[in-house]
């Protein structure tokens, strides 16, 4: 599952789910905690085996208590993070 969550992600920390849409009213913005819970939802209910990028590169937090919580049942893939921290260290 590709989910480039850094392009949804809000200088408040939250998550737009609605992202594309328009006239977007707030309402689907979540922060990092239940969009954690929603992705274990998906791992639970289908045979999903890895998740590239479900937070913003900067949401440590988030990557590290999804790591914590389901890394030993899907592949927790965060290009967008290790690719910010080997540009930052050329």
């Amino acid at each position: 599952m590709y989910v480039a969550a850094s392009e949804f992600y809000k200088q408040d920390k939250s998550y737009d789910l609605n992202f594309k849409e328009e006239n977007n009213d707030g309402s689907q913005w979540i922060s990092g905690e239940p969009l954690k819970d929603h992705y274990k939802s998906f791992v639970a209910e289908y045979p999903i085996v890895s998740i590239e990028d479900p937070f913003d590169q900067d949401d440590w937090e988030h990557y590290a208590k999804m790591t914590a919580e389901i890394g030993d049942k899907v592949q927790i893939v965060g290009d967008d993070l290790l690719m910010t921290v080997e540009i930052g260290l050329s």
